[in-house]
C-alpha cells in the first residue's frame, strides 16, 4: 500500500510539504514469517483483566499497571462488560493464562479472583469431579498479592 501524505507532514510541522509513502502491510510480513517458520505461534497471550464495573475502570487499570510494573504483560478488557461470558472467551482467543476478576463484592473484601486459564482447561480435559475438586482453577487473593499470586501461577506453567 502507499500513497500521498502531504496533510500528514503538516499536522505536525505546520508546514505544507509534498510527501509519500509504501508498506508492504503488517498482514503481508506476518503471512511472510509464517511461510518461512521463524513466527511465533506459541507466545503465551496477556493476563486478562475482566471489568465487572464500568464505574471502577480506574481500579481495574490499576491492577494491569501493577501487572506490567512486574514484568507480566496484562491488559484490560474493554468490551462490553454485560456479559462476562464473552469477557472469559476473550482471554481464550488472546491465550491468556490467567483472567482476573474482581466484582464489587470481592472490592468491599479487598480481594480479587485469579482464574488460572490453562490449569481450568487441562481439568476439563480430562480430570474427574474428585481431581477437579482437589485442583481449583480459580483462587482468591488479597488484592496485595496479586502479582505475586499471578508470577507463582505463571512460572507453575513455565
Amino acid at each position: 500500500g502507499g500513497g500521498r501524505y502531504d496533510d500528514l507532514v503538516k499536522r505536525f510541522t505546520g508546514q505544507s510539504v509534498p510527501a509519500t509513502g509504501v508498506s508492504i502491510g503488517v498482514d503481508r510480513l506476518l503471512a511472510a514469517l509464517a511461510a518461512k517458520g521463524r513466527l511465533d505461534t506459541t507466545a503465551q497471550g496477556p493476563v486478562v483483566v475482566t471489568v465487572m464495573d464500568r464505574d471502577r475502570m480506574a481500579d481495574y487499570m490499576g491492577m494491569v499497571n501493577d501487572l506490567r510494573a512486574a514484568g507480566i504483560r496484562a491488559e484490560m478488557y474493554l468490551g462490553n462488560p454485560k456479559n462476562f461470558g464473552n469477557q472469559l472467551k476473550y482471554a481464550d482467543k488472546r491465550g491468556s493464562p490467567i483472567a482476573i476478576i474482581q466484582g464489587g463484592d470481592e472490592a468491599a473484601k479487598g480481594v480479587v479472583q485469579i482464574k488460572d486459564l490453562i490449569l481450568g482447561a487441562k481439568i476439563a480435559q480430562q480430570a474427574t469431579v474428585e481431581e477437579w475438586k482437589s485442583q481449583p482453577a480459580q483462587v482468591e487473593v488479597g488484592r496485595d498479592d496479586l502479582v505475586r499470586a499471578v508470577r507463582d501461577i505463571l512460572d507453575r506453567h513455565g
